[in-house]
């Protein structure tokens, strides 16, 4: 399979705070490429949001504004790209209100969910967070909501999910953006 994984951690509830990103790059079922980057967003920072991913106002205060980090990872939104996220709802909304926030083009590509493909492939999970679905399947998630160890956590859940069950379940649940 070849696909990108990405993640976003956000600093508050509007979808445009992104405060860090991730992109991993898988060819030929490898992860080939890593990208991680703190993200100084145009907004304040809440609490809850601090609480879940640890990242604090201090954190990114040298960190580059998302239109600069854009420039080093557009390339991989292409018509054809599939990109991967877990609760891609989440991560494909930010993406596009971040874009948007700052006049940015918003590109087209394929979407797959890893929450989706997991809930239709292991009903029998508890609950289909990542954590919870990473444990199942054996993977390492060293720090959950650090953006670059829940895109490698999501892109090893596809690879694991292809592996399993082939390519074809998860075709029907490809979405284009």
């Amino acid at each position: 399979m070849n696909f990108i994984a990405m993640d976003f951690e956000t600093a508050n509830a509007k979808r445009y705070s992104a405060v860090s990103i991730a992109v991993v790059v898988v060819r030929d079922d490898q992860v080939v490429d890593e990208f991680y980057s703190l993200l100084k967003p145009p907004t304040d920072f809440s609490q809850q949001n601090i609480n879940i991913h640890g990242i604090h106002p201090q954190d990114v205060e040298d960190a580059p504004q998302f239109p600069l980090v854009w420039q080093k990872i557009q390339q991989f939104y292409t018509g054809e790209q599939l990109v991967v996220a877990h609760n891609a709802a989440f991560d494909n909304s930010v993406l596009k209100a971040t874009l948007e926030y700052y006049h940015l083009p918003t590109p087209h590509y394929l979407s797959l969910d890893t929450v989706k493909t997991s809930r239709r492939l292991y009903p029998q999970l508890t609950n289909h967070k990542l954590n919870t679905v990473a444990e199942a399947l054996e993977i390492p998630l060293h720090h959950h909501h650090h953006a670059l160890d829940d895109t490698l956590a999501a892109a090893q859940i596809l690879l694991k999910q292809s592996q399993e069950f082939g390519v074809d379940p998860l075709k029907s649940l490809v979405k284009v953006i």
